[in-house]
């Protein structure tokens, strides 16, 4: 099978570069060789790899491997870079792959550990480049903000897109801590009304008399401490957008107020006797599930359907675990660069505690723990003590399950591998790492004790029920 995938292999040894090319292309990769790191700088120049597999000493240049490292690099950030090392290399190999190389492999090597290798590489590469992607049209610093490479997240910048340009009004629905205002401010920002105001509101946070005053203003007397003329809200957002954060907590008798706002397009302040125009983009974001709301008698059907033109849903980070990987390093990298922290990444038991948290407080939770853990690590990477999160009370340990006396070896590891899937909610990747093995290892093994994955199993059982 003919892949897209294109490797350069960097090897003054024909052995190995034949060899590679050999194994490689059986594979399906498109395989370049060069011999020296004139000739591997000069093919990197000319087109961009996604993985290049390069000695660290090569004829012309003793330390050539971190020379083309830094090339590749230079010329493509995304590409990836194994580097192959001899025994007596092993530090400067470490030292690679701090500056950037995916990893090193050491000679002599199997076939097996370079192809696993080389796929994990490209693997990340993917979801790195598939992730800048789904971005890509929208270069402002609000859009840009937004991380998440899962199929959710894709229909949500697919979304924004779509409607961007519009003044269709939106509904943004997501627990606290999803990332909505990131959304509305996506929203606006890649508006035709982007040049102009955007004015948000917290309904949950102002006072229940007071939101009616905010948002229409009020004239001098209107009541008692409305000593001057006030504009409202809805008159600063003109030729802009308003967004009505927690819309859901909008006192109920203000609502036919703002539903007449919306169907008429026109607004009178507090005490007055004048109407003025109402000129905005409508954004609102609630963390409470409208449709209860409704029944609670805290929401107007009517006012819903109006500002439901489009709706958003986001969902909680516990069911975009994919996403997490992409979060995790983002935050890691912000924190390090910000406060300056020679930290190497996570450790393996806190890298676990990571995917095994649930995120009660989703992006947002997660953005402070990692802040938190950059501040207070100790040694060179963070360790689970540094997290701001631990086993819950009355609750078993992350690590801890009950294995049945009299069990073979065989099933055993069907039931960490079962456990540790169960953890990850079916993320494959985060489970292959929390196990310590590579991927394609852990397909062979869910395939050998036919494991149900768990967010595979849900889906098939949701198409069973539609059919």
């Amino acid at each position: 099978m003919k892949r897209e995938d294109k490797i350069l292999v960097v090897d003054d040894e024909p052995s190995i570069t034949d060899g590679l090319r050999y194994l490689l292309g059986a594979e399906g990769y498109q395989v370049e060789t060069a011999s020296n790191l004139s000739a591997g700088r000069d093919a990197v120049q000319q087109q961009i790899f996604d993985l290049v597999l390069t000695d660290l000493q090569l004829p012309d240049d003793h330390h050539g491997g971190f020379s083309l490292l830094r090339a590749v690099k230079a010329l493509s950030t995304e590409t990836e870079v194994i580097v192959i090392t001899g025994h007596g290399s092993i530090t400067e190999a470490v030292e690679a792959t701090k500056s950037g190389a995916f990893y090193f492999v050491e000679k002599p090597f199997e076939p097996e550990q370079i192809l696993i290798l080389v796929e994990k590489a490209l693997e990340r590469r993917r979801l790195v480049s598939e992730s800048q992607n789904l971005r890509k049209h929208f270069q402002r610093r609000e859009y840009s903000s937004i991380i998440g490479a899962s199929k959710a997240m894709q229909m949500i910048y697919e979304t924004i897109e779509s409607v961007a340009k519009s003044d269709a009004n939106i509904l943004i629905i997501g627990e606290s801590g999803t990332g909505k205002e990131l959304i509305a401010n996506a929203i606006h920002f890649n508006s035709l009304r982007a040049d102009r105001e955007f004015v948000k509101v917290n309904c949950s946070a102002l006072p229940k008399e007071l939101i009616e005053a905010e948002l229409f203003g009020y004239v001098k007397g209107a009541f008692t401490g409305a000593i001057q003329n006030r504009t409202g809200l809805i008159a600063q957002a003109k030729g802009g957008s308003l967004l009505l954060d927690e819309i859901g907590e909008m006192p109920i008798e203000l609502q036919p107020k703002l539903l007449r706002v919306l169907e008429e397009r026109r607004f009178r302040p507090v005490g007055s006797t004048e109407t003025f125009e109402a000129d905005f983009r409508l954004i609102c974001a609630t963390n409470r599930e409208p449709r209860e709301a409704i029944k609670e008698g805290l929401m107007r059907e009517d006012l819903f359907y109006r500002i439901t033109t489009i709706t958003i849903n986001v969902p909680p980070l516990r069911e975009r675990s994919e996403d997490l990987q992409l979060l995790t390093d983002h935050f890691f990298k912000m924190f390090k660069e910000k406060y300056s922290r020679p930290l190497q990444g996570f450790s393996q038991v806190a890298f676990q505690r990571v995917f095994t948290h649930r995120w009660p407080g989703n992006v947002r939770e997660l953005q402070n723990a990692i802040e938190r853990a950059v501040l207070l690590a100790k040694g060179p990477r963070i360790e689970p003590e540094d997290l701001p999160f631990g086993e819950q009370v009355g609750e078993a340990p992350a690590d801890a399950f009950y294995v049945p006396p009299n069990m073979k070896l065989e099933e055993i590891e069907r039931l960490v591998i079962r456990e540790t899937l169960q953890r990850t909610r079916g993320n494959k990747q985060a489970a292959a790492q929390i196990l310590g093995i590579y991927r394609p290892r852990l397909y062979s093994k869910i395939k050998k004790y036919k494991i149900q994955v768990p967010r595979e199993a849900r889906k098939r059982a949701k198409k069973a029920s539609e059919s």
